[in-house]
């Protein structure tokens, strides 16, 4: 987009992005986004992102997020273990290794730095 925009968060429709089998650790989460701006370089990213209950794996990116809805345990590994829900901000540091343990499907507004 080339303009100032407003979006709805909890009810904005979002595109299955599948998860690669390798970071799936158990159950059969399932994982939908919506990129909503990026800058010219790609190296700036906002969007939506939600996933089902399950427990995946990950390693971050330089992340800034707010979760709107449902609940996780993210373990990152080596540091502390972050209980997130609705309402609440959280920072990821690139090249974290996470372990996300989604309790109620889980949807946050994120923007992230490449």
């Amino acid at each position: 987009m080339d303009h100032s925009f407003v979006l709805h968060i909890p009810d904005a429709e979002l595109e299955s992005e599948p998860l690669a089998r390798e970071q799936i650790v158990s159950g059969t989460p399932e994982v939908t986004g919506k990129v909503v701006w990026e800058s010219e370089d790609g190296r700036q990213i906002r969007g939506i992102w939600q996933i089902t209950p399950g427990v995946v794996t990950d390693t971050e990116a330089d992340e800034l997020f707010v979760v709107i809805s449902g609940s996780a345990t993210i373990e990152v590994e080596g540091g502390p273990m972050l209980k997130v829900g609705p309402g609440d901000m959280a920072v990821l540091r690139a090249g974290d290794r996470t372990t996300w343990t989604v309790h109620e499907t889980l949807r946050k507004a994120y923007a992230i730095n490449l």
